[in-house]
């Protein structure tokens, strides 16, 4: 068909139609080719004609509240016409579900943008903090209205470009009670609460979520006073500005007038009890907020695991238990809790149990479920067991979970594991690094834990002062005394970190175990005084020890007592020189001294696990089953070993009784 030009560049349907039928009344020729017969008679439908999209456009925003993107995009592309609000809503569906990509590719299919969509795109990209994008939106809109106007101002705010949300608030030709809260929470939220109360006190009208948005600005800033005093003069409450208030005061400790608040409060919900509850556990009142949760006419699953929580919190894992056994419905925060008050309170074995109870519920497990699991794990196997499911349920690429399993095979001695687990995350972090660096220094691999730090500084990662202990300890149990040494000197030269007395007691047992005591003396003697603990000092007296220097061994020893007088090491130590000078004496009157001062020894343990079971062994335990084995295999494998590769030699004050 051969239309004329004008006819042709027209994109209005109904203007096309009429043209037609203006032109067929006259003598003008039309030439129709066949496929184009069908589509004129595909678009001249009766039912396009008198189509109103009106009905369609607020059945997509009402299913836009309900979630249910699919049928609204499913609407939007069975319409037989859409005008400019049909897109306006379909955008703000994608908007609201958090989709910004798809807003956005729609918004650019538009044919014809009005100030809705326009509006709508501005707060999407503000609100994704692409702060840019908006504002070229904003300066492209031939008219603005508030919201847009208000949008960009709290995008501005949002990444703290306070004085540009400023400008553009002074350029607002209208202004409205929205736009003037916006400044307020602005102001607030990026800690100019001088600022905030300005605006809020310039304000022409102010409604209840005004006066709320000022109390809430005090309250987040620790301005209760303030937000009290702002409270009590206003004119109109809701529940909102009430549950703001109490959540105030109960964050800064006042539960007293938190509960007098919540006392006088003409109508509560569900979150005015559960507030209650959570804040009154968090300030310890156990008691109270027990009976505030027996007293709520409803509970929901948040009240239940704030009480559930609570109790985990403070040991009381029976009553945790009874609550939970008590509910209604459970969700993950539920599990969680349970499994994290077991493991942090024991029994362990109830934090695996309850974790088998859950992967058998509908509940799935999460990160936070795993890392909680690690920290109740007894043994290699059980850690080993998380770890199946961590990779079966997709957490792997969590960089906190897996820097637990790190840590949590180091403890068990899998070091292995731990550099599988390590080698296998993507996303490392300092914490990853940190971890698999002591997992090898703790365990004696001084040369791979210098390899992990060096492929560490490589991959741009910055070490901190808990990597340098690893790094330092590995030196020190390797003998690397010239690289532990250069690499102490790197830590204020290159990384301005100050080493503390952690890294000073590392440096002290490098030199001591080389034989360099005077060296490790004058270490000592130059380092800050407040930095000169009983670590510090106990390597330096370990040193003299070793190498026969105990007449500096005693000076140390005497020093450490002062320094520590309620620790049973420093007493053991110089008591052990005092012997082996034979100055019995002296030994005595050490020992005297922790008898005075109701010190007592500590005595050391090992333990190893075995299928599954784990076996303590004291100094000098005979309690163990199988002692006479024990002993036998002591005495006539391990001792003879130990004197051929020489291990005995390191330990000279040593003596093994039958």
């Amino acid at each position: 068909m051969c239309l004329p030009t004008f006819a042709r560049r027209s994109s209005n349907l109904l203007e096309v139609l009429s043209i037609i039928r203006h032109f067929s009344s006259s003598n003008y020729y039309f030439s129709f080719h066949p496929e184009q017969t069908t589509k004129l008679r595909r678009n001249h439908n009766p039912d396009i004609l008198n189509f109103d999209p009106r009905p369609i456009n607020v059945k997509i925003t009402s299913l836009c509240r309900c979630r249910k993107i699919k049928e609204a995009r499913k609407l939007f592309d069975e319409m037989p016409q859409r005008d400019a609000f049909s897109y306006a809503s379909m955008i703000t569906v994608y908007l609201k579900n958090g989709d910004l990509q798809k807003a956005e590719k729609l918004f650019q299919e538009m044919p014809e943008r009005n100030v809705v969509a326009q509006s709508a795109m501005i707060d999407g990209y503000a609100k994704a903090g692409w702060i840019d994008e908006a504002r070229r939106v904003f300066d492209e809109m031939p008219e603005r209205n508030v919201f847009s106007w208000t949008s960009l101002i709290s995008g501005y705010l949002r990444i703290g470009q306070v004085c540009e949300a400023r400008w553009l608030f002074n350029q607002m030709p209208i202004k409205n009670v929205h736009s003037w809260t916006a400044m307020v929470l602005g102001y607030a939220r990026n800690g100019l609460i001088a600022e905030a109360r300005e605006i809020f006190d310039q304000m022409p009208e102010k409604n209840v979520v005004s006066w709320t948005s000022m109390i809430k600005s005090y309250v987040d800033n620790g301005m209760v006073d303030d937000a009290r005093k702002l409270f009590d003069e206003m004119p109109h409450r809701n529940l909102y500005s009430w549950n703001t208030m109490i959540l105030g005061c109960l964050d800064d400790g006042q539960t007293a007038q938190a509960i007098q608040l919540f006392e006088l409060m003409p109508q509560r919900n569900v979150i005015s009890w559960t507030t209650m509850v959570t804040g009154l556990s968090r300030n310890g009142s156990i008691e109270i907020a027990r009976e505030f949760f027996d007293r709520m006419p409803q509970k929901d699953i948040a009240a239940w695991n704030a009480m559930i929580t609570a109790c985990a919190d403070d040991g009381r894992m029976i009553e945790a238990s009874e609550l939970f056994n008590s509910m209604p419905e459970r969700n993950v925060v539920t599990w969680n809790a349970m499994i994290d008050g077991y493991a942090k309170n024991g029994p362990e074995k109830e934090a695996m149990i309850h974790l088998v109870h859950m992967l058998r519920s509908s509940n799935r497990p999460n990160e936070t479920t795993f890392t909680s699991v690690l920290t109740a794990c007894e043994g290699g196997s059980e850690v080993t067991q998380a770890h199946a499911h961590v990779i079966l349920l997709g957490f792997e690429s969590d960089t906190s979970l897996t820097n637990a399993l790190i840590t949590m095979y180091s403890r068990s001695g899998d070091v292995g594991s731990a550099q599988f687990a390590f080698e296998r995350l993507m996303g490392k972090d300092i914490v990853s690094w940190t971890a698999m660096i002591l997992a090898y220094s703790n365990h004696g691999c001084g040369n791979r834990t210098l390899c992990i730090f060096a492929r560490m500084l490589r991959a741009g990662a910055e070490p901190d002062g808990v990597t340098f202990i690893g790094v330092l300890s590995a030196c020190s149990r390797a003998g690397l005394v010239k690289k532990g040494k250069l690499i102490f000197s790197s830590m204020s030269r290159a990384y301005g970190l100050e080493p503390k007395a952690e890294h000073y007691s590392c440096l002290v047992d490098l030199l001591g175990r080389a034989g360099l005591v005077d060296e490790a003396k004058t270490v000592v003697s130059r380092m800050p005084p407040s930095e000169r603990d009983g670590a510090v000092l106990g390597a330096l007296l370990g040193a003299c020890k070793l190498h026969g220097d105990v007449e500096a061994a005693a000076q140390v020893g005497e020093e450490l007592i002062k320094l520590e007088p309620g620790g049973s090491g420093a007493y053991m130590l110089l008591a052990n020189v005092h012997a082996g000078r034979g100055k019995w004496d002296d030994m005595a009157l050490v020992r005297k001294k922790m008898k005075e001062r109701k010190v007592r020894k500590v005595p050391g343990f090992s333990q190893i696990e075995v299928k599954n079971r784990y076996h303590v062994f004291f100094v000098g335990d005979r309690a163990h089953p199988q002692v006479k084995e024990i002993y036998e295999m002591l005495e006539q494998v391990l001792l003879p070993q130990m004197k051929d590769r020489r291990y005995l030699q390191m330990v000279p004050s040593f003596t093994f009784k039958n």
